[in-house]
């Protein structure tokens, strides 16, 4: 059975304290597959998360642990120097006997362990706008923490992830090709997206003339990716580093707004209840820049803005590509999935971009 190998083959390879109790499946993680492991110590029980990597996801897995070792061991060093608690306020990694941050084991599968935070939990939707405004909190501070790491030493492990020149292209490549002969359903979307080539280089543009400085950045920063006390309900931790890499502090921003502000969900078919909610959105903007201190520049606080309409204008022609193609890239339950998820998008985005103005106001409000 895969639990009696993980025990008698994998566990005995990382440093645990104590000695293993209990292994049971642990999580609802789509990428990785997870075990919570129970060791016995002197002092009571003591948890840990031990996790196979999905190497078919990220091909350079070494490359990632590099990222993910170099930042926990940073931020560690941030905590402890501001008197936290660093086993709650980051993750932590458990090496193995011989030192190294993972493993590869004799079927060729790759493992990495980690403290289990306790009493602790994270959320999938805004139930709560204080869950919000604690995960703009948690963003902030964990921009904050890393603004003087050096940013351009990390590996992207994903190449072109949020290039959205990038993305641009390939929409284009895609239709072109039309290998799906899907293209004439699309006239208005497509439409719609040529209409805004410019805005592909809103950002990137700034990255390359020096006026955007390159940032650590976590290009995940969906609400169930923040540790949530049990106790206070205040945000204690960033997790899933899986996806740090060097960017822009207005890409994490932004995948925050599209996520967590939009009114209705990300496949909504009816697209009159797509919106962005400006009460939630300037609860973000209050909770991520109270977290950031002062550590974002005038520039970077201008992005900001821009940032929730590029990722939602990014998301959208993601999704539209992969429906010209064939729905290969993303899950799809239903047919034309792909394109009522992009459809959402664009609407998202074209109600953003009439509120800019406010969204503008109210960052300037907190700045």
């Amino acid at each position: 059975m895969e639990i009696d190998r993980v025990q008698k083959e994998i566990a005995p390879r990382f440093a645990f304290e104590g000695q293993l109790v209990e292994c049971i499946p642990f999580g609802s993680g789509h990428i990785n597959d997870t075990y919570r492991l129970t060791c016995q110590t002197e002092g009571g029980e003591q948890h840990y998360m031990l996790q196979r990597m999905n190497h078919g996801v990220f091909g350079d897995l070494a490359a990632l642990m590099e990222n993910v070792s170099g930042v926990i061991t940073w931020l560690r060093k941030k905590i402890i120097a501001n008197g936290g608690d660093e086993k709650r306020e980051t993750l932590n990694l458990v090496y193995t006997r011989e030192g190294d941050s993972f493993i590869q084991d004799a079927e060729g599968e790759y493992w990495r362990a980690f403290l289990l935070i306790e009493q602790a939990r994270t959320y999938d939707r805004v139930e709560d706008p204080e869950i919000f405004y604690q995960s703009a909190l948690a963003f902030g501070r964990f921009q904050r923490m890393l603004s003087d790491y050096p940013a351009a030493t990390l590996h992207e492990t994903i190449p072109d992830f949020h290039n959205t020149v990038d993305r641009l292209s390939k929409f284009e490549a895609a239709l072109k090709a039309d290998s799906c002969g899907r293209a004439a359903r699309v006239a208005a979307e497509t439409r719609f997206v040529l209409e805004r080539r410019d805005l592909a280089h809103a950002l990137s543009d700034r990255l390359a003339d020096g006026s955007l400085p390159l940032r650590v950045t976590h290009n995940d920063t969906k609400l169930n990716n923040v540790m949530i006390d049990d106790q206070t309900g205040q945000a204690i931790c960033v997790i899933d580093l899986d996806t740090v890499m060097p960017g822009l502090s207005a890409y994490d921003f932004g995948d925050s707004i599209r996520f967590g502000a939009n009114t209705a969900a990300e496949d909504e078919r009816d697209l009159s209840l797509v919106s962005c909610n400006m009460e939630l959105f300037e609860l973000y903007v209050k909770g991520y820049l109270e977290g950031c201190a002062g550590a974002l520049t005038p520039d970077e606080l201008d992005a900001l803005p821009l940032g929730a309409l590029l990722m939602t204008f990014e998301c959208g022609m993601r999704f539209l590509t992969d429906y010209l193609e064939g729905d290969h890239y993303f899950k799809i339950h239903r047919e034309g999935h792909n394109l009522d998820r992009a459809r959402s998008q664009l609407a998202l985005l074209a109600d953003m971009e009439k509120k800019l103005p406010l969204m503008q106001e109210i960052v300037g409000r907190y700045r």
